[in-house]
């Protein structure tokens, strides 16, 4: 009997394709399945990101200045697991994890040294953060308005995606039903002061790298943005406004053409989703997202074979139609990036853009017999699992009872059992393995951090308005009592130098952990 050949989904693949859809739909036109411009990147190139952040935000700074001296055009912050948790480094559950795998940013004085020489309203930011995005983010406004920049003309995102951290990543701190009005306040209060800030970046990625299929990432990160969208109704707030300020965040794995159609699938998919839920104008139909190439796919044996894995991902990424990239090091399964990783990781990006005449045509595999059926399919099994989230009342509903997080974990075991059997091949790992040479390349963070952390904490203490703090942090658990926005609370505490682990600890108080 022949092999039967499939996506990592479990879409069956045919010998041949002869016929597809007849779509004779354009790009920059609902549903938006070709692009969300009708030029694409003969307009403009996607935004060539690099996550960076390690250690303190001195070393932090100064990789952002060598990566915007390389051709970097935006900066993507990784942030410490205290950072992300809402733990001060002094605090004894930091023990271990300062610096590790990101920056530990403690206070507003942090983020003012970690962006020195950095004029925000120059720059777009990414910002990794979940828990304590409200946080971050007034940190960040805070060095906006003392570097005197046009809040109206500041850009990033933050990822804000908290539902996909109970089903798949765990830095959450309180239960759902408060950590969806923290975000549905930020929706809120930056559509009227950040109007250009995107508020959320709803992430497949970590459903991705927690084991899902590409129809799982696909199908629950849509679920997930539709929870939102339906939070910020319930809120009052105008799906026309709120949904153009929304963005997501997915992964892109080895299979080509598999990730080009979910891509496409994304697109069209969500259009569809804003449109049933009322949306009009169609800027809020579009589905805007970023790309970062698979961490899960890249191997300790042979990293070297992993420049082949991340150039073969993003340009999957780009002939899905990719609003922003990032391209991990080769070095990543081993460490942090190591500034010669960082580097390749970026030239491939640029390759891409100058060099491969990809980039000169929209969507250049339209029509595609295979493209095109494969999309079709891809959206028709994402669909299934939204309708099943659906009858369970919805995303909240779906994670509280497990049922997201047994799909992750079921597919994982999957994918294990055919690596393990070599069923599934992997270069390097299970066929074509040799005698490893060490890889002496790595980068090593020094334990030493927690020390220079822990002294500027009880620098910044000693230094700052206490009494203001206190005021601050009690003015900021009252209206968590109540229902006001959280926002402009958080950032007086933040402008008062209080510290991160002080606010959390503070909605802490009043929320509970869950």
């Amino acid at each position: 009997m022949a092999k039967k050949h499939t996506t990592t989904s479990g879409i069956e693949i045919k010998d041949v394709y002869t016929t597809a859809s007849q779509n004779q739909e354009l790009p920059g036109q609902f549903p938006f399945t070709r692009g969300i411009q009708k030029d694409m990147y003969r307009g403009r190139l996607w935004t060539m990101r690099q996550y960076a952040g390690f250690s303190t935000a001195e070393e932090s700074n100064k990789r952002y200045h060598y990566l915007l001296a390389q051709g970097t055009m935006g900066l993507s912050v990784a942030f410490d697991l205290p950072t992300q948790i809402g733990y001060d480094s002094d605090d004894e559950m930091a023990e271990g994890e300062v610096g590790k795998v990101g920056v530990a940013i403690d206070s507003l004085k942090d983020i003012e040294i970690l962006f020195d020489g950095i004029q925000l309203q120059d720059i777009t930011t990414s910002m990794t953060i979940n828990a304590t995005a409200s946080i971050l983010l007034a940190m960040y406004i805070a060095l906006a308005k003392k570097q005197g920049a046009d809040l109206q003309q500041i850009s990033g995102t933050i990822q804000n995606d908290i539902l996909k951290e109970y089903a798949a990543r765990g830095t959450y701190i309180y239960p759902p039903k408060p950590s969806m009005r923290i975000i549905t306040d930020i929706f809120e209060y930056c559509s009227k002061e950040l109007p250009k800030w995107n508020t959320i970046s709803i992430s497949g990625y970590h459903i991705r790298e927690a084991g899902s299929t590409a129809v799982q990432e696909l199908a629950f990160t849509l679920a997930n943005g539709k929870a939102y969208l339906n939070a910020a109704l319930q809120k009052g707030l105008d799906i026309n406004v709120f949904a153009k300020r929304l963005s997501f965040f997915f992964n892109c794995h080895n299979n080509f053409f598999e990730e080009i159609a979910k891509f496409r699938a994304a697109r069209r998919m969500w259009a569809n989703i804003t449109k049933g839920l009322g949306a009009t104008d169609e800027k809020a139909m579009m589905l805007r997202f970023h790309t970062q190439t698979g961490g899960s796919t890249l191997t300790a044996q042979q990293p070297l074979n992993n420049v082949m894995r991340v150039s073969n991902q993003a340009l999957a990424a780009v002939l899905g139609g990719t609003q922003s990239l990032h391209t991990n090091g080769y070095d990543e399964a081993l460490s942090l990036p190591t500034e010669a990783a960082a580097k390749i990781a970026l030239r491939t990006q640029q390759v891409i853009a100058f060099e491969s005449g990809v980039t000169d045509t929209v969507d250049p595999l339209a029509g595609s017999y295979f493209i095109e059926s494969l999309t079709d399919e891809i959206e028709a099994a994402a669909n299934i699992y939204i309708d099943k989230i659906e009858m369970m009342g919805g995303s909240v509903n779906a994670i509280e009872n497990g049922y997201i997080q047994q799909e992750i974990a079921n597919a994982s075991y999957q994918y294990q059992k055919e690596v393990e059997s070599g069923e599934r091949v992997i270069v390097g790992v299970n066929k074509f393995t040799q005698k490893e040479d060490s890889f002496d390349e790595v980068f090593n963070i020094d334990e030493s951090i927690r020390t220079i952390q822990v002294d500027k904490l009880k620098k910044l203490k000693a230094e700052r308005n206490n009494i203001a703090v206190e005021a601050a942090l009690n003015d900021l658990k009252n209206a968590a009592k109540g229902t006001e926005n959280l926002m402009p609370f958080i950032l007086l505490a933040v402008q008062e130098y209080a510290t991160l682990g002080e606010i959390a600890n503070c909605l802490r108080e009043v929320f509970g952990e869950y």
